[in-house]
């Protein structure tokens, strides 16, 4: 079974912070200082580019999440965090493996990455190097099957999240988001 699934101790973190040098040091430092456990960590700027989006996926069993949250929300760059509701929120994750593809498992091989709506990125007489994209636990099953054909490299990229859409029922009223939100005042 794969290390990278769905567990009741891991909880998915936004936080929006000031696109600066050194500010997702100061995030790792704290984590670091605290004896924090970080599952999954995920840096990019945002649609704006004057902040970037981290997502942190955090072990509770190292730290109460409240607690978590506070000290990220003492740091100055952090301008909002949200915590994401697995049932409420659209997780995506990115894997590369290299996996063993022999004459006599290659189509085999190819089959299942087409299952998995994956591509094959490169190419080489005993290798195959795939990529698939998805939801965490649609990583971890391709893993698991893949895993019996023998794996030579993987990397994961760890966690991107965002809350899912508000959508209004047919008689207009609107759907409830259950994103807790904490936002800094400016």
């Amino acid at each position: 079974m794969s290390v990278y699934g769905t567990d009741q101790r891991h909880h998915t973190l936004t936080v929006l912070v000031e696109n600066k040098s050194g500010v997702l040091a100061r995030v790792a430092s704290l984590f670091s200082r605290r004896g924090y456990n970080i599952f999954s960590l995920a840096v990019a700027p945002s649609d704006d580019p004057r902040f970037s989006r981290i997502t942190i996926v955090v072990d509770v069993e190292s730290a109460p999440l409240d607690q978590i949250m506070k000290q990220l929300d003492k740091l100055i760059p952090v301008v909002s965090i949200t915590e994401l509701d697995p049932a409420h929120s659209r997780e995506r994750e990115l894997l590369l493996a290299t996996v063993e593809a022999g004459p006599e498992t290659r189509g085999q091989v190819i089959q299942l990455v087409g299952v998995f709506e994956g591509k094959i990125v490169d190419v080489g007489p005993e290798h195959l190097t795939v990529m698939l994209a998805g939801a965490p636990t649609k990583l971890d099953d391709f893993e698991d099957l893949i895993r019996g054909y023998g794996i030579v490299e993987m990397q994961r990229t760890g966690r991107v999240a965002l809350p899912m859409l508000d959508r209004a029922d047919h008689r207009g009223r609107p759907a409830t988001g259950t994103a807790d939100t904490t936002e800094k005042a400016g």
